[in-house]
């Protein structure tokens, strides 16, 4: 389900984060994952995002601010992943460390029989190093602090997510950082072949994946002020073909 309402492209970038119970791509699940897609120009083409369900603990609650109640009810990965390999396909991989996030998807799917392609791979921390040379550190949330970018909800994958959209247009903007350097990179991601995948059969034919997002409004919210908290949203008739 887009939650800009738009159906996916086959150009452009696909911005991606994932909440896990763990460190560790090879012990550890997958319990929240988001993609922004951002057309040629950074613009926002749609929005997806959903608690999963990890089969299991939800791992540092302190940390994500997930808890086991909130993922009762959530899917599994293996009943969202035909619809995030549409929404990946033929797009540049962004994400804020990107090689984390690209290992835990790429786990998540290896568990259901499926092999990721290769694909042009876009990191806004390295690009950061290089065009925020004040930020107190390259986490993403110093990053977006050096940028003036204001308050976002860290830890949630839509709001990281969102953030690291916002990053990468501060820093590919900049003078020292021309887009046009990334037309090679798009046409490649536009090249490479994405495998798909029929709807689990723990869904009949007809029924639609429930969904659960996590929102937030987001900033900026001025230094001082106290954020708004993340609501769990069950999204009834807005949800992921099956």
């Amino acid at each position: 389900m887009l939650l800009g309402r738009q159906a996916p492209g086959r150009c452009g970038y696909a911005v991606v984060d994932v909440e896990a119970t763990g460190r560790s791509p090879w012990r550890h699940r997958v319990v929240e994952v988001a993609v922004v897609l951002l057309d040629r120009q950074l613009r926002v083409e749609g929005e997806f995002s959903t608690l999963i369900d990890p089969v299991g603990p939800v791992g540092p609650t302190h940390v994500h601010h997930i808890s086991q109640d909130d993922v009762a009810g959530a899917p599994r990965f293996r009943e969202v992943a035909p619809y995030l390999l549409e929404l990946l396909a033929g797009r540049v991989l962004v994400g804020h460390h990107v090689s984390c996030d690209q290992a835990f998807l790429e786990r998540e799917f290896a568990r259901i029989g499926v092999s990721l392609p290769p694909v042009p791979l876009l990191c806004t921390m390295s690009l950061a190093r290089g065009h925020l040379p004040n930020a107190a550190g390259h986490g993403l949330a110093a990053c977006v602090e050096a940028a003036g970018l204001g308050w976002y909800p860290a830890h949630s994958a839509l709001g990281d997510a969102r953030a690291t959209a916002d990053l990468l247009r501060h820093c590919i903007r900049t003078p020292s950082c021309a887009l046009t350097e990334w037309a090679g990179p798009l046409r490649e991601a536009a090249g490479v072949p994405w495998p798909r995948l029929k709807q689990a059969l723990s869904r009949r034919r007809a029924e639609q994946v429930p969904l659960i997002l996590r929102e937030a409004p987001f900033g900026p919210w001025p230094l001082g002020g106290e954020s708004p908290g993340l609501v769990l949203t069950a999204l009834g008739g807005e949800r992921c073909p099956a």
